[in-house]
Order: C-alpha cells, then structure tokens, then sequence
C-alpha cells in the first residue's frame, strides 16, 4: 500500500486540496480509478459550469450525503474559487437560511431535489432554465449525481481526512 500512497501523493502534488487518501484507495481498483478520474476530469476541468456555481453544488451534495472527505475537499476548491466561511457554512444550512442569489438558490434546490429523490422537480427545473440555459443545467445536473456517486464511494470504503483538510464548518463569528 505504501506505494499506492507514494503515487497518488505524486499525482495531486498540484491540486488546492491533498487527496492522498482517495488515491491510494481508488488505487486497488483501476477500473473504478478510472471511472471516477473520468468524470470529475470532466465535471472539473471540461465543463462549460461556472466553477464558483459547481463548488456550491458538490459542497451541497457532499453535505446531504453526509461526506465528510468530499465537503473538506471541495472546502479548499470552493476557496479557491472565491467562496468565503460563511457561503461554505450555508451551504450546510437550509435554503430558508440562507443569503443566496436567485440562480444560487436554484442550484441548491436542484441538488436537494436529486439527493431525495435523484429528479429535478419541474418547478425546479423551471426556476434553473431562468437563470441557466438547458445543457448546462444538465451539466449542472451531471455534477451533483457525480459527486453523489463519489460521495457514496467515499463513505462506503471509509476514506479518511488526509492532513491540513477542513472537516464539517462551523457557523462563522457573527453570522
């Protein structure tokens, strides 16, 4: 195994966050290795989605699944980005609590609708179309379910913090 953490060390030496420990357990099955590569290769660096917009929507979905790996991960991303404590810390709250944009909240609705029941309600799909034309609501789409399957795998092999990542946020002082 020890090799397995040396090479997934040298694979994310550039990345905002330290995924050490994802790698090295992706790393005993190419095949789902490759899989997840694949779509976060896309939903990260390919998709046509506004990178502040799509690190609101996998912290959400790392929220409801309840990732602790995911959320801290997509803490350091969504900070490079541009998001401050407190949009981190309400990702975490219901929307009603919230200070978010039209288009922000719609997007959070999305991913809550997908993580109850995997489909966008229509009322929700509407609201997203205002704001969104349709192929990137679908990306959008493709990003939560992404990192929903990503979320269940991380919590199904018990896939620990690695060093100097954040875990579950804590209300910010005075908000």
């Amino acid at each position: 195994m020890d090799w397995a953490i040396e090479k997934a060390r040298e694979r994310v030496k550039s990345s905002p966050a330290n995924a050490v420990n994802v790698s090295a357990t992706l790393a005993n099955s190419k095949v789902l290795g490759k899989i997840i590569a694949g779509s976060a290769g896309v939903v990260m660096g390919a998709s046509n989605t506004e990178p502040r917009l799509r690190e609101i929507v996998i912290l959400r979905m790392g929220w409801n699944c309840q990732s602790v790996y995911e959320f801290g991960q997509h803490q350091m991303f969504g900070r490079s980005v541009g998001l401050g404590d407190a949009e981190i810390y309400a990702v975490t709250r219901p929307l009603s609590q919230g200070r978010w944009g039209p288009a922000e909240a719609a997007l959070l609705q999305m991913v809550d609708d997908l993580h109850a029941d995997d489909c966008v309600s229509d009322a929700t799909w509407a609201d997203l179309c205002g704001h969104f034309e349709p192929s990137l609501v679908m990306e959008y789409v493709g990003a939560a379910m992404s990192y929903r399957m990503v979320s269940a795998i991380l919590n199904t092999c018990g896939v620990q913090l690695d060093e100097g990542v954040p875990t579950w946020p804590t209300a910010p002082a005075g908000g």
